[in-house]
């Protein structure tokens, strides 16, 4: 008979955050603590977005030549693993690297806006022959935009650029992309497939491309920025830039290295509700908090609510009945941030744990209260704003 080896514990040894509140732990954390918010109401006009906080590429991208290949979301997937990598203390380690599995929740590229306007112009202007948009998109798009628009290539440019060359995989399916990303990995260490693993995601919310995209669904929060639980009138989401990358590890690994940890990854789960009708997602949400484990009062959660509805209005309903968790919204500071919505969900939480406080409210609506004990445990929340669903259990280790 095959014996059972237990299950390995995982840590969280690296953060890597780069947001529209800042670069690093400590500028994220200060703007956290001082309800600081990077929010622009004009410059897309009538959407909002969370434009990310610029930084000096070079220090985590040092070739021109590589910052100029990408496009903005992978220039701040790049670089926030980049942090990551430093705060697990793994940076250029090149044993350690290149053992390092990958996994990424990416979504895809962005538009040629200048060709897309011109074939749509000319069209509408009746200037559109047989066979002028086959012409119009082979003499006008460089071969390099297609490349530009795999979602693969943000893992791509993190082995490039830092030499993370261990297994690579990469997840699309907006917000449940982020949190298969920490299932799979956390699974693969816990069954000792894998040692060490960089997981996380990025994303450009400042893309007239996209707004107009999600504005077909009207998704998109409009006018005057609000607090997530304030939006009911008013639904959508604020979308974000940012990227969130974390480094986990099995307790052996880390030890033997000598890592210190921020806390431990304890469980990741996933569903998709059907959402054929009103309660179908509270009572996945229902379904995957029993699959948590012993969860004790007087915890907190972080959720990635995006403020659509009739979405966060089900997300509210579940929240109301663990009234003695604090509850924090992620997208009322960062914006939605769509696949890694998820990992910096799970950054927040370890980021909390290991500084021993939970940060404050973010808006007055009841709905987040004050939490003075230092948490314990934190449940990140994901519900993602048309389909998907995920939880996971970050914890202080004892």
């Amino acid at each position: 008979m095959t014996e059972t080896r237990p299950a390995a514990e995982v840590w969280i040894t690296g953060i890597g955050l780069a947001t529209s509140l800042g670069e690093g732990l400590d500028a994220n954390w200060d703007a956290l603590q001082a309800r600081r918010l990077n929010v622009d109401e004009t410059g897309f006009a009538p959407y909002i977005v969370h434009p990310w906080a610029k930084v000096s590429l070079d220090a985590q991208i040092p070739k021109k030549g590589d910052q100029r290949q990408m496009e903005a979301w992978q220039r701040i997937g790049t670089y926030a693993a980049g942090l990551a990598l430093d705060s697990a203390g793994v940076k250029g380690n090149k044993e350690i690297l290149g053992r390092m599995d990958m996994i990424v929740a990416a979504g895809g590229g962005e538009r040629d806006l200048a060709v897309d306007t011109g074939i749509l112009s000319a069209q509408a202007k009746g200037n559109s022959a047989p066979g002028f948009l086959n012409e119009r998109l082979m003499g006008d798009l460089r071969p390099t935009l297609f490349l530009a628009q795999l979602s693969n290539l943000l893992a791509g440019n993190i082995a490039i650029v830092h030499g993370v060359s261990g297994t690579s995989r990469t997840f699309m399916g907006e917000e449940v992309a982020g949190a298969d990303a920490a299932r799979i990995a956390l699974a693969r260490i816990a069954a000792g497939q894998s040692d060490i693993a960089l997981i996380g995601g990025s994303h450009n919310g400042e893309r007239k491309d996209l707004l107009v995209l999600y504005e077909f669904g009207d998704f998109n929060l409009k006018g005057k920025f609000a607090p997530v639980w304030a939006r009911r009138q008013h639904a959508g989401f604020a979308l974000g830039s940012a990227g969130a990358f974390l480094v986990i590890e099995s307790k052996a690994h880390a030890i033997a290295r000598g890592a210190k940890p921020y806390a431990r990854l304890t469980k990741v789960v996933a569903d998709l509700a059907r959402r054929n009708g009103t309660g179908d997602v509270k009572a996945t949400l229902d379904t995957l908090w029993s699959k948590l484990g012993k969860l004790d009062g007087g915890g907190a959660i972080i959720t990635g609510a995006t403020g659509v509805e009739p979405v966060t209005s089900e997300e509210r309903a579940f929240l109301e009945e663990h009234p003695d968790f604090a509850v924090r919204a992620s997208g009322t500071s960062f914006g939605h941030t769509m696949e890694t919505q998820f990992p910096l969900g799970i950054g927040l939480a370890a980021l909390s744990i290991s500084r021993g406080a939970l940060f404050p409210p973010g808006d007055s609506s009841g709905v987040e209260i004050e939490m003075s004990k230092p948490p314990a445990q934190i449940v990140v929340l994901g519900v993602g704003h048309w389909r998907g669903e995920g939880m996971a259990l970050v914890e202080a280790i004892r």
